[in-house]
């Protein structure tokens, strides 16, 4: 504590007699995915109105980035991907200037790969993993880091949401993966990170993804038994309801079609005869050919009389009628 405040005392003994400016503090970059940005501290000791310069030199250039600013950062995402640099900023007041603090920055080892976007899809009792990213954006343009580190990979880590001690991994080549072989209706969870096998560089991982497995293509025997009993209890509603529909509707048509209430049948028979008045009335034509036999009936008085008589049978004349009777297979008959 003591030494610090010796520093601090000598730090102002300096400023007040010579009027050298206090260098920018605890310089660093920031590098996200090829968006650089250069920070630091404000000195410990500084007048008001302090502006700060930054710039980089490289073996083939230097160039100023951002010169007499207030703001204690300075973007630096213009750089080249490839190559070494020597990034500087010093402290300004007036016309006085503090010394210049390096630090080295290269692009392509110091930048810190993103982790990509994941999207999980449960399917078939597998895990359907896509990637995307991770982008380097400049303004308008967003560029996939892959394209700049020519050999790309993502690894995937995934493991049982209740049993998250035991980790599998895989490595995929290509922008999906299928995760099989997994437990069906299991809760999985998985994290991805990009991997550049050329530079040895390994990106941060994704946020979390959980996922449940579905059926795996096997049937379980639970299942099965349950579609079988209500295959079977639609079957045992269904038949009674269909006979009885049928039954039902057939007695409708039935009903309708072929009545219960027929014509008596000697009227039907009745009605079926030729009338005889039309035989009888009707003229007869010259080549009608009607046979007739003779029908001979007698009486009841006339029957007593004879009997009575019988002895002069000869004195009384019969009383007899001849009636012409058609014969067999004639018009007429009674």
């Amino acid at each position: 504590m003591a030494r610090r405040l010796q520093a601090l005392l000598a730090g102002c003994l300096l400023w007040s007699a010579f009027g050298i400016v206090p260098e920018p503090k605890n310089v660093r970059m920031s590098s996200v995915n090829f968006n650089n940005s250069l920070r630091w501290d404000p000195p410990t000791f500084h007048k008001e109105n302090i502006t700060y310069t930054a710039r980089y030199v490289s073996s083939v250039s230097e160039n100023i980035m951002c010169k007499n600013i207030v703001n204690t950062e300075c973007d630096f995402s213009s750089l080249i991907i490839y190559g070494d640099f020597t990034l500087q900023v010093r402290a300004e007041s007036k016309n006085e200037e503090s010394d210049w603090v390096n630090i080295t920055f290269s692009p392509m080892d110091d930048t810190i790969i993103g982790p990509p976007d994941v999207k999980v899809k449960s399917e078939s009792g597998s895990l359907h993993v896509d990637f995307t990213g991770p982008f380097a954006v400049h303004g308008l343009e967003k560029w996939p880091l892959k394209t700049y580190y020519g050999s790309w990979m993502y690894r995937v880590l995934y493991w049982k949401k209740t049993n998250s001690e035991e980790v599998k991994t895989t490595d995929a080549k290509y922008d999906s993966e299928i995760l099989s072989g997994l437990d069906p209706w299991t809760i999985y969870c998985l994290r991805v990170q990009g991997i550049s096998p050329e530079f040895n560089r390994t990106g941060e991982l994704s946020e979390e993804v959980c996922d449940s497995t579905t059926d795996n293509g096997i049937t379980p025997v639970w299942i099965i038994v349950t579609a079988l009993l209500i295959s079977m209890l639609l079957v045992v509603v269904t038949i009674p309801v269909c006979f009885f529909t049928f039954a039902y509707m057939y007695q409708q048509a039935r009903y309708v079609f072929c009545p219960t209430h027929s014509f008596p049948q000697h009227l039907k028979e009745f009605l079926n005869k030729p009338s005889y008045s039309s035989q009888f009335l009707s003229p007869q034509t010259p080549e009608e050919d009607h046979s007739y036999a003779k029908l001979t009936v007698i009486s009841e008085e006339s029957e007593n009389y004879s009997n009575e008589t019988s002895n002069t049978k000869e004195q009384l004349p019969d009383y007899q009628e001849e009636i012409p009777i058609a014969e067999e297979g004639s018009a007429f008959k009674k």
